[in-house]
């Protein structure tokens, strides 16, 4: 079987042998048919007595003809084909050829079809990669910036503390530079994990200090998936048990949290509230995440749309102070992290607002 466009399996089998729709059988069937006609007509003018010269003029045109009818049926397709293939060339994968044969032009078509599905779908992998990498590395470039400006304004001083948190926030941008190119390899399974045990309490704290030092910066200095500047949203963490540990990907984690923070706070009331809360799950080190917000929520009929990528949901109006709607991607990256984990993500019930709830499997289960 022959593969069909996007690697599905064709019905019809490959030309290896000679197929009655086949260029060949119809070539040869051409020729036939002129000798036929010849003959034909040789023999009628046996018959009637007919001048052999009007023989071989009709002989030449029915042959002119039914040449004429097999050769343009040969070259339309051709035609079609070499429009789509200069179409490709110029960058515009979305043309394809009419695939209505059952010949070797139809595998052409096929083949060029299939080789146009390839190339727009590495477009749009590429666009989406330029679009995580500029999204993702917005947060520690925020944070950094707004530490900077701080100490150059006196705001703050270059104590220790503010150092080092300028130093963490440089080498996590150089982290996700490193690991951000991952993405490339998203749809092949091959990306990486470093799992290790961590305790909850301390870690959530640290992403939620980053969120807020984020969220502190001036006007202008963009956060993790908009253009937005909130600091009147509160930020709660509500971790049980406090010696709650966990083992996952650390930073891969952070990308889940961040993620879903920012796009809590976007669609955030006014001094609303972002509640972050972790329990143990059931298996060993599994975790269970939430992320709260007190905005308009998620329709229903939208929670399976949510983490698709480029998704902004159907904003009518800002969901907050300076809220953009985003560029739809925050949700998907959080998504694609905790696939990378096994685990699950999902929009759940709710008396108010959107709830994201996150599960983590942990530790795999040992069998009985």
């Amino acid at each position: 079987m022959s593969e069909g466009p996007a690697g599905r399996r064709s019905p019809r089998e490959p030309w290896g042998g000679v197929s009655p729709f086949s260029i060949k059988t119809k070539l040869g069937a051409l020729v036939v048919i002129a000798v036929l006609i010849t003959t034909g007509l040789m023999m009628i003018a046996m018959r009637t007595a007919t001048e052999l010269r009007f023989i071989t003029v009709f002989s030449m045109i029915a042959t002119l003809l039914i040449t004429q009818f097999v050769a343009h049926s040969l070259t339309a397709p051709l035609d079609d084909m070499n429009a789509v293939a200069r179409s490709i060339s110029h960058g515009d994968y979305t043309r394809r050829v009419r695939e209505n044969r059952r010949d070797e032009l139809g595998d052409l078509a096929q083949t060029i079809n299939r080789m146009a599905d390839d190339l727009e779908a590495q477009e749009r992998q590429r666009k989406e990669l330029v679009a995580n990498v500029s999204h993702e590395l917005r947060t520690p470039i925020a944070g950094l910036r707004a530490v900077l400006e701080n100490i150059v304004d006196g705001v703050t001083r270059a104590d220790p503390e503010t150092m080092r948190t300028a130093l963490k926030q440089t080498e996590r941008l150089g982290r996700l530079v490193e690991t951000l190119l991952d993405l490339s390899r998203l749809d092949n399974g091959v990306v990486p994990l470093k799992k290790r045990r961590f305790e909850v309490w301390p870690y959530l704290s640290g992403v939620l200090k980053e969120a807020n030092m984020v969220a502190s910066a001036r006007a202008g200095i963009a956060s993790g998936s908009g253009s937005h500047t909130r600091n009147d949203v509160h930020l709660h963490l509500d971790v049980s048990p406090p010696e709650l540990s966990a083992h996952a990907d650390p930073e891969r984690i952070h990308q889940v949290v961040a993620n879903l923070i920012d796009n809590a706070v976007k669609h955030s009331p006014p001094h609303g509230r972002v509640t972050v809360r972790a329990r143990r799950g059931p298996l060993p080190e599994s975790l269970d995440l939430e992320v709260l917000d007190e905005g308009p929520g998620i329709p229903r009929s939208e929670w399976h749309r949510v983490f698709e990528r480029f998704n902004r949901g159907q904003i009518s109006r800002p969901h907050g102070p300076g809220s953009d709607g985003g560029t739809g991607l925050g949700l998907a990256i959080a998504a694609w992290a905790v696939d990378l984990h096994g685990g699950r993500i999902g929009v759940a019930e709710s008396e108010r607002g959107c709830r994201i709830l996150v599960t983590l499997p942990g530790l795999p289960s040992l069998p009985s």
